[in-house]
């Protein structure tokens, strides 16, 4: 359930020391479902833990996202709300800062506190986690050091796991008129339609929305691009580390038309079956909306999802957010026409299997001897390494740059870095180039927060520059501005990107891996 409403006195009594020593900017603001109080520190107004859809509980499981209902008073926005439901993975790097519950669709606002500063800006973050863990609350993703840039910075949560992506033959038949199966994706255009409604009472620009995400945020971000029903809700777009050509996580129907996969709903009724609920009908759908928040999340995490028989589909096709694969819209010109960056880190994330070097390269087909060539080229690396290098290309790092081919042959301003900058305190330790993720705290120039007191003047350094081009970006679409290194835009002919480079230095120059993303785009066609 929806937090209480606290009194007007008790309310007036936070204002009261929240707004001691805050700037004018109104603490108090009225959105199109009611007043919320945030609170002003260092310079930054912030407002937490605002509903921007009804809690999707009870009926609403595994519904679209539903309007909220309005409330009378002012109601405090001053802690997160809950992030959405999950089995927390032990070791992530950005951990819950709130205990994961159903009711979780909220946002969180940042500005700065000068009333002076409107119209501003406006970024929107999308979190990662394989769609199955995440949230909007850990401190490495806090708006304010992109308020203090002069962005007013928007977080939300959508479901996850069985919650946010979940199909079942009743649930196709229950109310037909609205959209199917990938109620994530709907949680995140839900957001993106509330910062429209109301983004301009915290001083934002409606009109000048960027959104970005980091891996599985990175993906959505592909799918936001290529939805007919996220049009118009947003004009740029950052993806990190969210690969470019598919959802990341395959892609399922809702109808069983896949010839050698199960279809969600054939997941769905597995996935009943295994909690004693036989049959198909609404009498099924009630008793699967009657199990409890752990029965559906039933252990599911990024340690357990890729296991066999968990019957979790993931993002789907459902013919109305998902039509088609990123690479398919990217290639036909079926996408947001908006500015972008896009990239990923130097030892990013991918998945191999192969047991040798040569059914590792037999999988290129016709582009065998070439993918041997580039990734092994004196035939002595360890086909440890071999793997990781062709599994990061072949699911970040080059389908970052088909994108950005993509959008820069279509005539739209595209820029891509390589971020291989490592924490000096990771580095003596012996870290091996970039990991997935790692970005994040310094795109957010949380890294205090993240390394605390191990954190060197060089972190910082690489952090307020990464910051600073995201901003800029979010501003007017180019991401260079004073006092940085220059960022050229992407063109095919010359591959240049910015590189966040592992000595804390920062230039752009022709990709290193140029040979290998060749051979990953070869196999590709």
């Amino acid at each position: 359930m929806q937090k209480p409403i606290a009194s007007f006195a008790v309310v007036a009594a936070l204002l009261a020391a929240s707004t001691a020593t805050a700037a004018p900017w109104p603490p108090k603001v009225r959105i199109d479902s009611g007043v919320v109080a945030g609170a002003a520190t260092d310079g930054v107004l912030a407002f937490k833990g605002v509903p921007f859809a009804a809690p999707p509980v009870g009926d609403l499981r595994w519904r679209p996202p539903q309007p909220v209902t309005p409330w009378s008073g002012v109601r405090p926005a001053l802690e997160y709300g809950h992030d959405c439901m999950q089995k927390p993975f032990p070791g992530d790097a950005a951990p819950l800062g709130t205990p994961p519950a159903e009711d979780c669709l909220v946002a969180n606002v940042w500005r700065p506190a000068d009333r002076t500063a409107r119209k501003l800006p406006v970024m929107v973050w999308i979190y990662g986690g394989g769609f199955v863990n995440g949230g909007s609350s850990p401190a490495v993703y806090s708006g304010a050091r992109f308020a203090k840039r002069g962005v007013v910075f928007v977080s939300f949560n959508y479901r996850l796991g069985r919650f946010g992506f979940f199909g079942f033959p009743a649930l196709s038949r229950e109310h037909p008129d609205e959209p199917k199966g990938d109620y994530g994706y709907m949680d995140q255009i839900a957001a993106l339609k509330w910062v429209q409604r109301n983004i301009a009472v915290f001083g934002g620009d409606p009109d000048n929305v960027t959104i970005f995400g980091e891996s599985a945020g990175g993906g959505s971000v592909h799918t936001l691009l290529t939805s007919p029903m996220a049009r118009g809700l947003f004009h740029k777009a950052i993806v990190e580390s969210g690969g470019g050509r598919d959802t990341l996580m395959g892609e399922r129907r809702l109808a069983q038309d896949l010839p050698n996969a199960p279809s969600a709903e054939a997941l769905g009724v597995e996935f009943a079956r295994a909690h004693g609920i036989e049959g198909t009908d609404a009498a099924a759908l009630a008793r699967l909306r009657a199990l409890s928040g752990e029965e559906v999340v039933d252990g599911l995490n990024l340690a357990t999802m890729m296991r066999p028989g968990n019957a979790y589909a993931g993002p789907m096709i459902d013919g109305r957010i998902v039509v088609e694969s990123p690479e398919q819209a990217y290639r036909s010109g079926r996408f947001a026409h908006v500015p972008l960056i896009i990239g990923a880190t130097s030892a990013d994330l991918g998945f191999v299997t192969a047991a040798s070097k040569e059914e590792l390269f037999a999988s290129f087909g016709p582009a065998k001897a070439q993918a041997a060539a580039a990734f092994d080229p004196q035939g002595t690396a360890p086909l440890g390494a071999v793997k990781a290098a062709v599994g990061r290309d072949r699911m970040m790092i080059e389908p970052a740059r088909f994108a950005a081919a993509e959008f820069a042959a279509k005539g739209l301003p595209a820029y891509t870095y390589r971020f291989s900058y490592v924490a000096d305190s990771l580095r003596a330790k012996g870290a091996g180039g970039a990991q997935h993720a790692s970005e994040i705290p310094y795109v957010f120039d949380t890294v205090s927060e993240k390394y605390g007191a191990k954190l060197t003047a060089r972190d910082a350094a690489v952090a307020r520059t990464a910051n600073a081009y995201w901003a800029n970006f979010a501003k007017t679409g180019d991401p260079n501005g004073p006092g940085l290194p220059s960022w050229p835009r992407y063109a095919a002919r010359t591959d240049r990107l910015l590189d966040f480079r592992a000595d804390g230095s920062v230039g752009a120059g022709p990709d290193p891996l140029k040979a290998e993303l060749d051979a990953v785009a070869a196999a590709a066609k």
